[in-house]
């Protein structure tokens, strides 16, 4: 009997399969771009991408900057809250350890990236998504090691998974004639090559056990301070806006298909774009006083692009809708997430989004 016993532990071993059954929690995986990367750029030295600089974070834990692209919280943060899952750490961060993948899960958001790996070159250091699933790779491997292939296969069907990348696609490749997909490709042909694009990495993921996935969708990009200050009025680039429509009508029909595909896959797609538009068109409706500038700027020098040290902050953050050029702050992010919650379909009838509450002011806010 107990011969058997050691040929059965043998064999285990062998064939990377967990003795005990592992009683992992429900964690996040997330992938994306600057809107939910929380610290992985900070980990890459040449990228020109950071959120490493005074001011960002400054309404979050200590108040110095933890790598998020805002001034708090991303909308990947406050769903996750709203769900009671932990906020998984950037997979750079070199003092993880199996057990802390095991309890947090693990976020692969990197600044600057894109569903394309040419996508934001000229930021030098990005993570692409092809990188981030690679990255998921080595993550699984490392978890079968610890608890077994049977205990890690079921640990990673478990998990949910979020998927939320495109604008630098657009904003940051297509968009700008230094690239070649710029003159390669025509508005739909370009589309075409994206959405083809993400719908083999999607089914990779679901190759790799991925089962309940959220999709986010894009919002009114061509109105981001960014955009307005490229136009000699100011408003919003309506061409622009409307790839984004573009974008996620695919996208949602390509979320369509591939549930009737992949087996088992819970795949949502979710978009908030018709608030946020309603948002910069009417920012008082949601208690914003500005939806058309940054918070965080050099003053009359634009853009800036990110904030930096010699940039004064507006005089109440939470009444602004973009934090910089770029990103939403963290009071229009809990807009966003609420959305996407209702669109997700995490709340039951007649219950409200309720996310975690937003940060505490950590440090004062210097006058414009």
């Amino acid at each position: 009997m107990k011969f058997s016993k050691v040929i059965v532990i043998i064999v285990a071993i062998i064939l990377g399969i967990g003795i005990e059954e592992c009683h992992c929690k429900v964690v996040q995986f997330i992938f994306g771009d600057s809107l939910s990367d929380v610290g992985n750029n900070m980990h890459l030295s040449r990228s020109l991408a950071q959120a490493s600089l005074p001011w960002y974070g400054i309404d979050m834990g200590n108040g110095l900057p933890n790598g998020r692209f805002s001034n708090g919280r991303t909308v990947a943060d406050i769903i996750g809250d709203s769900l009671g899952l932990p906020r998984p750490p950037p997979v750079l961060d070199t003092s993880l350890t199996e057990k802390d993948i095991l309890i947090n899960g693990l976020n692969y958001a990197s600044g600057g990236g894109g569903i394309l790996n040419e996508t934001g070159t000229y930021f030098i250091q990005k993570l692409s998504l092809d990188k981030q699933i690679e990255l998921f790779q080595g993550t699984q491997r490392l978890i079968r090691s610890k608890i077994g292939k049977r205990a890690a296969d079921k640990f990673f069907r478990e998990a949910q998974y979020v998927v939320a990348l495109g604008s630098n696609d657009f904003i940051n490749n297509y968009l700008m004639p230094l690239y070649t997909d710029s003159w390669t490709y025509n508005d739909e042909t370009f589309m075409d090559y994206l959405i083809g694009t993400l719908r083999r990495q999607l089914k990779l993921l679901h190759s790799l056990g991925a089962r309940q996935l959220q999709l986010f969708g894009l919002g009114p990009m061509g109105c981001i301070p960014l955009q307005r200050v490229l136009t000699t009025t100011g408003n919003c680039r309506e061409s622009v806006n409307k790839l984004a429509l573009s974008f996620n009508k695919a996208s949602s029909e390509l979320i369509d298909d591939l549930v009737k595909q992949l087996p088992n896959s819970n795949y949502r797609f979710g978009d908030a774009y018709d608030v946020v538009s309603d948002l910069i068109s009417n920012p008082l409706k949601y208690g914003f006083q500005n939806s058309d500038s940054p918070c965080c700027s050099f003053g009359r020098i634009r853009p800036a692009l990110t904030c930096v040290p010699a940039s004064t902050l507006c005089s109440d953050r939470s009444k602004y809708v973009f934090w910089d050029e770029y990103h939403p702050s963290d009071s229009a992010n809990e807009l966003i997430a609420n959305e996407l919650i209702k669109k997700f379909g995490f709340l039951r009838d007649g219950q409200n989004a309720a996310p975690s509450p937003a940060p505490a002011a950590i440090a004062p806010s210097p006058e414009d």
